[in-house]
């Protein structure tokens, strides 16, 4: 069964259970509020429903398999817990291709996401640079099931990164300057950057790599070793500065926004849920994410930890 049969029979069954629910409970709302279609319930007023939504009243909240979406994923878990919402953890499931499909079947409510990547994913042709023009994008291709919520100032950016070494042996500063090169050049990343980006990268720069290295979140310790000479690294990896690689510039936006946005199944949320994230959003910032996941990465302490400190020092938990 498609992924879109899957979603269509999981609205209808979820109908007829609300009806069902609404003969036997009299006065009751039968479904949370939904914030980003329109409506009110007393969930939304806090009256008769458990805070947050979604199946049972839980709030089912998913990362992707790296360390930062990780942190992401613990940091909204722990703010909706902080106002009272059931919530329930899936972290380290894996890529987007994969995860994506569990949002839009419902099996999954809130994800971190980055929305210039997202966007990508979702219409690969599509120019928009800014975060208000990557947003508005969104909401248009995106299924109505599915919608973003605030995007935080906070911005973790794909980058194209050299070593120093490289970077001086060369002349490299920006995307444009490894054309001479690419040729002679290992690239490495997740294991899916090079279906998502090898063709942007031709279209765009005129760039073919003599190879593409799937190397996962060890992208910078490979850029260190020598065993690939460009790497797809994010821009908050505290390893840039540690390891003193170059993100080199992007001066025909390949890479557009990429804020932290949380995506949502929008049947899921609730009044609630849908103002503690957007607080999240409001006080998440590039530094301050850069800070969280050196003490992450570095490090090496508990991601839930970690965002545990952070709600508390931003008055969110």
């Amino acid at each position: 069964m498609s992924t879109m049969n899957r979603s269509r029979r999981a609205v209808l069954l979820g109908t007829l259970a609300a009806l069902a629910l609404g003969a036997t409970a009299c006065g009751s709302s039968a479904s949370s509020s939904n914030p980003l279609g329109g409506g009110s319930s007393a969930a939304a007023s806090g009256a008769g429903s458990t805070a947050g939504g979604g199946s049972g009243g839980t709030v089912v909240v998913g990362s992707a398999n790296f360390p930062e979406n990780v942190l992401l994923g613990s940091i909204y878990s722990q703010a909706l817990k902080a106002k009272g919402v059931n919530v329930e953890e899936k972290f380290n499931i894996g890529s987007r291709e994969v995860i994506y499909g569990q949002l839009q079947s419902g099996n999954l409510t809130v994800l971190p996401e980055y929305n210039g990547s997202l966007l990508a994913y979702l219409d690969a042709k599509n120019t928009a640079v800014t975060t208000q023009d990557v947003n508005a994008a969104l909401a248009k291709a995106l299924p109505s099931s599915l919608a973003v919520l605030d995007s935080s100032p906070a911005e973790d950016k794909d980058s194209l990164s050299v070593a120093q070494e490289t970077a001086d042996k060369y002349n490299l500063k920006s995307i444009s300057d490894l054309a001479a090169k690419a040729g002679e050049f290992t690239i490495g990343g997740p294991p899916e950057f090079k279906s998502r980006r090898e063709q942007q990268f031709k279209d765009v720069y005129g760039l073919t790599f003599k190879e593409w290295k799937p190397t996962a979140d060890t992208t910078a310790n490979a850029l260190k070793d020598g065993s690939i000479q460009v790497g797809n690294v994010f821009t908050t990896d505290p390893k840039i500065v540690q390891y003193k690689l170059v993100a080199l510039s992007d001066p025909k936006n390949v890479f557009g926004a990429q804020n932290i946005t949380p995506l949502v199944n929008k049947a899921g949320l609730d009044a609630t849920a849908t103002a503690a994230l957007n607080a999240v959003s409001a006080k998440l910032d590039t530094a301050g994410l850069t800070g969280l996941m050196k003490r992450v990465s570095v490090d090496k302490e508990d991601p839930s930890t970690v965002a545990r400190d952070w709600l508390k020092a931003n008055g969110l938990a």
